[in-house]
This record gives C-alpha cells, sequence and structure tokens, in this order.
C-alpha cells in the first residue's frame, strides 16, 4: 500500500528460487523417511543405534502435493524419479498440464485420504490458511508424513504437535514457521519425529544469484520496453 501511495511499481522475481525450494523439500522428505537428522546427532552422541531409526521407503509411496504451480511441478518430476506417485491438487491448473507429467489431478479430500506423504506448496489465502489442522488430519492416512517449506501459516503447528504425539501424523519436516524465528516455546521444536531447517529453502548460491538476474531483466524490460510483469500492484503500472 505505501509503495502504491508513492507511485513505486512492485514486481516479485518469482523464479529463481524455483529449483532450489524443489530440492530442499525433497531433502527434507528424504530426512523424514529415514531418520537422518536424528541418527546423526546419535552418532554425534557416541552411539551405534541402528533399531530405533527404521524407516520407510519413498518407492511406492503416494504423494500428495498441495499447490501445482511451479515449485510444485519441480517437486513432482524429483518424486517421480524415485518411483513415486504422485497426485495433485490445484483448482487453477488444467488436468492436462499434470497428466503431461504423470500427475493425477484430484480434490484435496483425495489428497487427505490418500497420501502418504505430503508436500504443500500453496499460495496462502483465506482457503488455504491453517489447512493442516485437527479436522482436516484426521481424514489423513494414519501415519501420514508432511512436508513443508511453502508457508509456515498453511499449518496449525499447535494441531500438528498433537497428531504427532497421538501417532496419526508420523512426523514432519519443516522449513517455515508461522512466526519466524519460532519462540522458545514453539509445540514442534524439540518433538520427536519432527526434522527443522531455518527457512532455508531459497538459500543456496545458485537461487541467489537467479533471483538477482532475474529482478534486473524486470526492471530493465518495465523501463526499456514498457513490459510489466509480475507486478503485484498493476495500478501503478497504468
Amino acid at each position: 500500500a505505501a509503495a502504491r501511495g508513492a507511485g513505486i511499481v512492485v514486481m516479485i522475481a518469482r523464479g529463481g528460487t524455483t529449483i532450489a525450494t524443489a530440492e530442499e523439500t525433497l531433502a527434507l522428505m528424504l530426512a523424514l523417511a529415514r531418520h537422518v537428522p536424528q541418527a546423526h546427532l546419535s552418532m554425534r552422541d557416541g552411539k551405534w543405534d541402528r533399531k530405533s531409526y527404521m524407516g520407510v521407503e519413498l518407492r511406492g509411496k503416494t504423494l500428495g502435493v498441495v499447490g501445482f504451480g511451479r515449485i510444485g511441478r519441480a517437486v513432482a518430476k524429483r518424486a517421480l524419479a524415485f518411483e513415486m506417485q504422485v497426485i495433485a491438487y490445484d483448482p487453477y491448473i488444467s488436468p492436462d498440464i499434470a497428466a503431461d507429467l504423470g500427475v493425477e489431478l484430484v480434490g484435496l479430500e483425495d489428497i487427505y485420504r490418500r497420501s502418504d506423504f505430503i508436500t504443500l506448496h500453496a499460495l496462502l489465502t483465506d482457503e488455504t490458511r491453517q489447512m493442516i489442522r485437527a479436522e482436516n488430519i484426521a481424514k489423513m492416512k494414519a501415519g501420514v508424513r508432511i512436508v513443508n517449506a511453502a508457508r509456515g501459516a498453511l499449518v496449525n503447528e499447535t494441531d500438528l504437535a498433537e497428531a504427532i504425539k497421538s501417532g496419526q501424523v508420523a512426523g514432519a519436516a519443516l522449513d517455515v514457521y508461522a512466526q519466524e524465528p519460532p519462540p522458545p516455546d514453539h509445540p514442534l521444536i524439540g518433538l520427536s519425529g519432527v526434522v527443522h531447517t531455518p527457512h532455508l529453502a531459497a538459500s543456496t548460491q545458485e537461487a541467489q544469484v537467479a533471483v538477482a538476474v532475474e529482478a534486473a531483466h524486470l526492471i530493465r524490460d518495465g523501463l526499456l520496453k514498457g513490459q510489466w510483469r509480475n507486478v503485484v500492484n498493476p495500478d501503478v503500472v497504468r
């Protein structure tokens, strides 16, 4: 609103972090499936504990992708390489786009009911805010695993913590939080079965360069060609 009032065009460099975020999502999923951080800490403490960290394979599991934009599609491609079955929910995407990738586009209820892993890549809207909450978790398979490298407010963190304690959710891997940095009494931090990273999805050398180059191209094309793209306050341009 302040930029609009001052006549300043605001643009988003959308594409530069796609691969970094997709790779972070797969890293979180693998770490969650195989208890990598917990096993590392155990060995650092001088232990050789193989029995406590029995994992699961990605192959043959159903991955539910919520939000099938650039990042959701990039995650799906990589998950298919692990021989996962991928289903996706996105009301704004054509089924043909999903089908071309070998992905089934389904309703949100099917995502909850069928998925062994759920990964979130949705925009934060009134509809999606706290979509991972008690009433929807109850619709999921027992032992589902949830990954969030999108927006922390997509998850009701207290409800998710309770579901992990009860065993309804086998574990979660989180890169984002409703409040960042999260408070010391955050219900998920320190909870067994949860993998955490401090909002690292875009934190690669390549992504930072890509975002800078994309931003430069956006500004160049707007100023020199009148081609304004990814503008969040189009009234200023008009």
